[in-house]
């Protein structure tokens, strides 16, 4: 089911939020100080191009206060954006019964893009 969920996702518009976080990890690794963003940034791709049967966790970075200087700097710098993105295209996707997975996936993504620094990805059991 999750092969099936990940193709659809693809199709009806994960590709472009995917490329999205690619392009904008490459504009972020410009700089020096821009490269742990533009790390993150890749994760996110990832995780945006394959949402099903993947989920995120906490790790022992996240309680750190360089973890939560990261995730105040990457708020201000772009990352409430791409959340009130993924917000949106949540509420859209979850108005009819089809769309209602694609849109918890949104929700999942939009936690991920508000404070990625101090999570990891990893692939739930089935």
């Amino acid at each position: 089911m999750n092969a099936f969920g990940n193709l659809l996702w693809i199709i009806l518009g994960g590709f472009i939020i995917a490329i999205e976080y690619v392009l904008a990890s490459l504009f972020l690794m410009i700089t020096i100080i821009g490269i742990p963003f533009g790390l993150q940034t890749l994760k996110l791709a990832d995780l945006a191009l394959w949402p099903f049967g993947r989920d995120t966790r906490s790790n022992s970075f996240s309680s750190g206060c360089i973890g939560v200087l990261m995730n105040l700097i990457w708020i201000v710098v772009g990352g409430f954006w791409i959340f009130l993105t993924h917000i949106a295209l949540g509420i859209i996707l979850s108005i009819t019964i089809i769309g209602i997975p694609f849109g918890r996936q949104h929700f999942k993504l939009a936690a991920l893009a508000f404070t990625p620094f101090g999570r990891e990805v990893y692939t739930q059991k089935a």
